[in-house]
């Protein structure tokens, strides 16, 4: 039995649209986390229930696209 390699996983991108200064640390290391650095930067995530809740605590920071 082998399994199958080249299946893409399904993925979200995550824009941080809103500026981090004046919000709680946790919520910066939040989106830390999701790999948004800058005003305006894009990531592109896989699309699991971990990185769908860190997306919840800081959704009105960001926009998924």
């Amino acid at each position: 039995m082998s399994i199958n390699k080249t299946a893409k996983a399904a993925t979200v991108t995550v824009k941080l649209v809103r500026s981090v200064a004046g919000v709680r640390s946790s919520h910066r290391a939040t989106v830390r986390g999701l790999g948004l650095r800058k005003l305006n930067s894009v990531s592109v995530l896989e699309d699991t229930a971990a990185v769908r809740g860190m997306i919840a605590k800081v959704g009105y920071l960001v926009n998924t696209l």
